[in-house]
């Protein structure tokens, strides 16, 4: 009988590195669809997220994507898109939106956090200009909104129309939807 394994763990390597030996990496990587290399001070990572950490990606990304519709806010959802400065850093969040109008590094970077990173990563994402920085680990959402002098944790959103969503809401909808989105969308929109 033949077995097969999924990775339900997420994987991570980190490496001391130069720019041009991350941008090699980085091609070498290109066919490997799920790996996320990111680039920082020196350090090389390479991740690959596991069955668990992909689940809860797509369904927050579909939950704040209900509600940017719903609200009839502009947006577009950036995905895993990977934001580079030559030469100084690169990332991959596992969710990303612009919000208002399209611009090149999003308002939005959504992480979710099941190993390690979490507000270890606000360095590369201040390095790119990300106005906002959302963590989701172990049940809860923790927000961070860039300032001049860094990011400050705060209670709720600050982006235009975001700053109405119901956090307390959004964490139960994506704990249901762990195991039924149908549900989780439905309560989510008051259905």
């Amino acid at each position: 009988m033949i077995q097969t394994l999924t990775k339900t763990t997420d994987q991570r390597t980190l490496l001391r590195g130069t720019w041009e030996h991350f941008k090699h990496l980085q091609k070498g990587y290109e066919e490997i669809s799920r790996a996320k290399l990111a680039y920082y001070d020196g350090t090389i990572e390479i991740f690959m997220p596991g069955e668990d950490h992909a689940k809860f990606t797509h369904i927050i990304g579909f939950l704040i994507s209900f509600f940017l519709i719903d609200q009839g806010i502009a947006f577009s959802p950036t995905g895993d898109k990977t934001l580079e400065r030559e030469g100084e850093v690169s990332a991959q969040a596992d969710q990303s939106y612009w919000i208002g109008q399209a611009k090149p590094i999003p308002d939005l970077a959504i992480e979710v956090v099941f190993t390690s990173g979490n507000t270890a990563k606000l360095s590369k994402y201040r390095a790119l200009g990300v106005t906002e920085v959302w963590f989701w680990e172990d049940g809860t959402l923790a927000l961070y909104h860039l300032r001049n002098d860094g990011y400050q944790r705060i209670d709720r959103s600050e982006l235009p129309g975001l700053e109405v969503l119901d956090l307390d809401l959004l964490k139960r909808c994506i704990l249901i939807g762990e195991t039924d989105l149908g549900d989780a969308v439905r309560m989510f929109r008051g259905m």
